[in-house]
């Protein structure tokens, strides 16, 4: 913060020091003129920061979201994958493990997803995967095909666990406070500069004038609706663990 008021201030600065010293020195011109090279420079250079600016709080949110929802299918995929391991367990202990994981799954969909919008998870889904973890942990394996499913059914857990720690971090993205705050004040800039430039636009010139406030506006709200990728416009919808459990209808009993 300190840092950008020092950036803000030098530049502020730097214009004043160029303007005394190149009218002390008697170069150039006076340039009172709204379409000048005064107003001409700093309108075109507003307008390209505006829309720097304005393509990072667009492009940002969008490619996190895309990398989200890409991460939900990883995360499902490790959870069905751990649905065919338990298979070989011994029957009342493959039945226990697959309806914790449906019910782990329904509860991502019916109750996690929603507090994810405000950029967080829910501490119940964690606590159901430790507690699955620990039961098939200590899981009797009698045989060596319980033993290697047992290692199996841990293994995908394992990357269940990492995928949904990624689908935590996915939730609490945004983009930093300062790109959106700059979106806002340079959008205000670019519609107001006309006039701190000395013009007065009258009559039908304010249409265009006005239709660029509208749609600057519109911009700006639409950066500020997609900035969260599990809500907003742009908002990952629970689809790959609703996938997850129709496939779990569909996978039979046993091997």
């Amino acid at each position: 913060m300190l840092l950008g008021v020092l950036a803000v201030a030098a530049a502020v600065g730097l214009v004043a020091v160029a303007a005394l010293l190149f009218r002390a020195l008697g170069r150039g011109t006076d340039d009172r003129d709204p379409g000048g090279a005064s107003a001409g420079h700093a309108g075109s250079m507003l307008s390209s920061l505006f829309l720097l600016v304005f393509a990072i709080a667009i492009v940002v949110p969008w490619t996190t979201a895309d990398s989200a929802r890409q991460n939900t299918y990883s995360e499902t995929q490790a959870l069905v994958e751990a649905y065919w391991a338990a298979a070989p367990l011994p029957a009342p202990d493959a039945a226990q493990v697959r309806e914790g994981l449906r019910e782990y799954a329904r509860y991502v969909v019916e109750d996690e997803w929603p507090q994810m919008t405000t950029g967080h998870l829910g501490t119940e889904g964690t606590s159901r995967l430790e507690a699955l973890r620990a039961h098939v942990t200590e899981l009797p394996a009698t045989t060596e095909e319980a033993h290697d499913a047992r290692d199996a059914v841990l293994e995908r857990m394992a990357d269940l666990f990492a995928a949904r720690r990624q689908r935590a971090a996915d939730a609490g993205t945004e983009p930093p406070p300062g790109v959106m705050l700059l979106t806002v004040l340079t959008g205000v800039l670019v519609v107001v500069f006309p006039f701190l430039a000395g013009a007065r636009p009258r009559g039908l010139t304010l249409v265009p004038v006005l239709a660029m406030a509208v749609l600057l506006g519109v911009g700006v709200y639409l950066a500020w609706n997609i900035s969260r990728p599990f809500s907003g416009g742009l908002a990952v919808k629970p689809d790959a663990f609703v996938s997850a459990l129709h496939e779990f209808q569909r996978i039979p009993e046993g091997r």
